[in-house]
């Protein structure tokens, strides 16, 4: 059957024919790409682990709290060192403007002064509904026009709106920069390898077409089929798909460029390439496709839905590579390789180039070649102790200054460090009281700012502020504490949660994926490969190169990041993300 279909696509008329279909079939669905933003679901649940207890807390918590309401904290400090009535006057008039901001709640908390009288904050309730966190940006440049610096006040933004907002710029049109940036590396290792401008060209044709068709038919299947699809998994999409598949339309050229030297009939030399580049194209692509998919036993939802949105986009770069190219390249003929271009009968050149002597080298030795290599990837993976991949706190998670960072830093010297990111707690209303005390007597929670702020339908809801930066580990560990003494009472049902049990949350979910998820795939691929192989020992010894480079690339990355960009550590997920690409590839 891999006979005749590699027949069909290279047919001296057929081509046409299959040229034709594939253009339509990959035209109509790539239509639909432009689209996809508008069925990415980016609301905070999309990402969160569904079990987390501080999911649990927002969906809880909707009748007392709306949860597209991020904070906005408006800090004023005295540039005279105490604040004044007339410093109250002018406050209170920016909180009436304030209130009047679009998607800003009217009732803006405020002023609230510091116990040193040296500083005032305002907190505005910003709703960002449907339009995400990518709505921040504006919104907080609007609340800034109704609150500027004064001759004696000094006026800065905090919160998880002033965070957001930043967070919001940093990652703005970043899928565009990082597939123009993986374009211009693709084709700069195209020209190097092959030294054609043209067939560069084309291999970036058929890549950027199999993006198009990946991201249309995402759309569709979130459109259609339900597929959850959010901005994270967007963005790795274009980068996963333009990857894969230039790699395997590289394997297919290679073997179809020595075949031209065999065949001097060009759709007799692609039948053949085709023919036997095909079985280990679609055997990769097939392991990578069904890798990706064992991403559905995630706990966190973001990674969830990583996987059947990355299996549909190999699937469409081997759909575009194996069928389109081929047909593309008997089409435009011999030429797309000039100035080097392939001649019947010329002696190939893979027979005696570089790559030649170095596997004839390998032969010799083949023993000390494996033993070498090994100690040298294993000694590399020893960097591994320097990859601090246990999450960032939110100054570590920039590279440059943020304005809302230093605002925190500011506002820490005179309010609560976790001023404007409260602790959520819900529980049975019989036992409010007891919750309510328990609550306060956490050690790390302001006991002054506890408050049930609602109780309906058997709930109640508590709010209070963390002593500690909302992104600390005290912070992590007071929650902690919290659900350890909550959980104690009998028959309350007590849940916390809130920004920092949410980032907590997700820290450890990521971690729990990492140690789930990379032996599965592992297991999964030994079994594939095996069906695949007929074989033990083979399967064996990829599963070994592919663990070993895997451990390699942590340890470079963590000899990198802390030696020469001088990263405090990474996401919890790089681990679990670079694992895929490394596999897919």
């Amino acid at each position: 059957m891999n006979r005749q279909i590699a027949g069909w696509v290279t047919h001296h008329w057929a081509k046409w024919v299959v040229l034709l279909l594939s253009l339509v079939v990959i035209g109509g669905v790539a239509s639909f790409s432009s689209k996809l933003g508008s069925v990415q679901d980016n609301d905070i649940s999309s990402w969160l682990p569904g079990e987390a207890e501080s999911t649990k807390v927002i969906n809880a918590s909707k009748t007392f709290a709306n949860p597209d309401a991020v904070p906005a904290v408006v800090l004023y400090t005295s540039k005279s060192g105490k604040i004044t009535p007339a410093d109250l006057a002018t406050i209170q008039a920016d909180a009436a403007a304030i209130g009047k901001v679009k998607k800003v709640d009217s009732k803006v908390v405020g002023p609230i002064p510091s116990k040193d009288g040296q500083a005032v904050e305002l907190i505005a309730t910003v709703n960002i509904g449907n339009d995400g966190w990518n709505a921040l940006p504006d919104i907080v440049d609007d609340i800034k026009k109704n609150a500027k610096s004064t001759d004696t006040l000094a006026v800065h933004f905090a919160g998880p709106a002033a965070l957001g907002a930043d967070q919001a710029k940093a990652f703005g049109g970043i899928d565009g920069v990082l597939l123009f940036s993986a374009v211009i590396i693709v084709f700069l290792i195209l020209l190097i390898t092959y030294r054609s401008l043209q067939l560069a060209f084309l291999f970036l044709l058929c890549g950027v077409g199999a993006v198009g068709a990946a991201e249309g038919a995402v759309y569709l299947l979130a459109k259609h089929a339900g597929l959850t699809v959010n901005g994270q998994s967007a963005g790795i999409l274009s980068v996963l798909v333009l990857g894969a598949g230039v790699d395997y339309a590289l394997l297919l050229v290679a073997r179809y460029r020595e075949e031209l030297h065999n065949y001097e009939d060009r759709h007799e030399a692609m039948a053949h390439a085709l023919h036997r580049a095909a079985p280990a194209v679609l055997a990769s692509g097939v392991t990578v496709i069904i890798g990706l998919l064992c991403l559905t036993f995630a706990h966190m939802n973001s990674t969830r839905g990583l996987g059947p949105v990355g299996a549909a986009g190999i699937a469409c770069a081997l759909f575009v590579m194996m069928i389109l190219l081929p047909a593309l390249l008997v089409i435009v003929g011999r030429w797309i390789f000039w100035p080097f271009v392939p001649r019947f009968g010329d002696p190939v050149k893979s027979e005696t180039g570089l790559w030649s002597r170095t596997g004839l080298r390998i032969a010799k030795a083949p023993r000390m070649v494996w033993v070498v290599t090994t100690l040298v990837l294993v000694g590399l993976s020893l960097g591994i102790t320097q990859l601090n991949a246990h999450g960032l706190t939110n100054e570590d998670s920039f590279t440059t200054s943020q304005p809302s960072v230093k605002a925190e830093k500011i506002a820490a010297k005179h309010f609560p460090a976790g001023a404007g990111d409260p602790v959520s707690v819900v529980a049975k209303s019989a036992k409010a009281d007891e919750v309510q005390a328990a609550f306060a007597g956490v050690k790390g929670i302001d006991s002054s700012t506890v408050q049930k702020l609602g109780d309906k339908g058997g709930t109640a809801y508590f709010e209070a502020t963390l002593t500690s930066p909302a992104d600390s580990k005290a912070a992590f560990s007071t929650i902690d504490r919290a659900r350890t003494e909550l959980h104690k009472i009998n028959g309350a049902d007590a849940l916390v949660g809130g920004n920092t049990a949410i980032n907590k949350d997700v820290q450890s979910a990521s971690g729990a994926d990492n140690r789930l998820i990379i032996p599965i795939v592992l297991l999964v691929v030994l079994l594939v490969l095996m069906l695949l192989l007929r074989s033990i020992a083979a399967p064996l010894i990829l599963l070994v190169t592919v663990v070993v480079s895997f451990a390699a690339a942590m340890g470079i990355s963590g000899l990198v990041f802390h030696n020469v960009f001088n990263f405090a550590g990474t996401d919890t997920s790089f681990p679990l993300f670079a694992f895929v690409f490394l596999v897919a590839l």
